[in-house]
């Protein structure tokens, strides 16, 4: 029987972990990245480890990336180099590429170019841990990776009487809010238009930068 392969584009902390768990579950795995150290690191786990440009289709060729069976692009926050690579790998004729997206719109542009499968990591990993947060503290950062996470925090007066659906999360300090309690109710689903007051307490996601600023306004 033929060994599935696979490639792994992108060795940050989650495509670190997908090319090990593929290689411990007994799959041929090249893993590909960028960066030298992200690739040395990855090296003893995996069948072959690239250092290469994962948006130039010919170095993607010369590395046998055409002849693998299922691509999971894992790039983090260059949202032009996933895209390339995306389309990349289906001009070589990947069959099945599962790409790591950011956003929504993101992941919208990722399917039309041909990705079977979009994936958020740090999304999914804020809402496993919102259940976990319960507390009532003033503020609270929980980091997602290297550059994403969720604070929860005790609504400040700024944000004291703006809707939940405000654009103002985003527009002024580019955060989302991804789950908040009104008047002693938690909330994970934003249809209702609740005016935020005194005590509410939200949940929010973002870059880390973004994060740290908004803290430091808090406090």
């Amino acid at each position: 029987m033929t060994t599935e392969t696979f490639a792994v584009i992108g060795l940050g902390r989650f495509g670190f972990h997908v090319a090990k768990g593929l290689a411990q579950e007994g799959k041929s795995v090249i893993a590909v990245d960028v960066a030298e150290e992200h690739v040395r690191e990855i090296n003893e786990y995996v069948q072959d480890a690239v250092v290469l440009d994962s948006t130039d289709v010919r170095a993607l060729r010369e590395a046998g990336l055409d002849q693998v069976d299922t691509a999971v692009v894992s790039i983090g926050q260059n949202v032009e180099a996933s895209i390339l690579t995306v389309m990349a790998l289906k001009e070589l004729g990947v069959e099945t590429v599962i790409a790591k997206a950011i956003t929504r719109i993101h992941g919208q542009i990722l399917s039309k170019l041909g990705a079977a499968k979009v994936i958020y990591p740090e999304m999914e990993s804020a809402k496993k841990l919102v259940k976990k947060i319960v507390q009532s503290i003033r503020y609270e950062t929980i980091d997602l990776s290297i550059t994403m996470k969720i604070a929860k925090l005790t609504v400040p007066n700024f944000w004291v009487g703006k809707s939940i659906l405000s654009p103002a999360f985003e527009a002024d300090y580019e955060v989302k809010p991804i789950a908040y309690k009104h008047q002693g109710v938690w909330h994970s689903r934003f249809e209702k238009d609740d005016i935020l007051e005194k005590g509410d307490i939200v949940v929010i996601l973002g870059d880390s930068d973004h994060i740290e600023a908004l803290n430091k306004k808090v406090i």
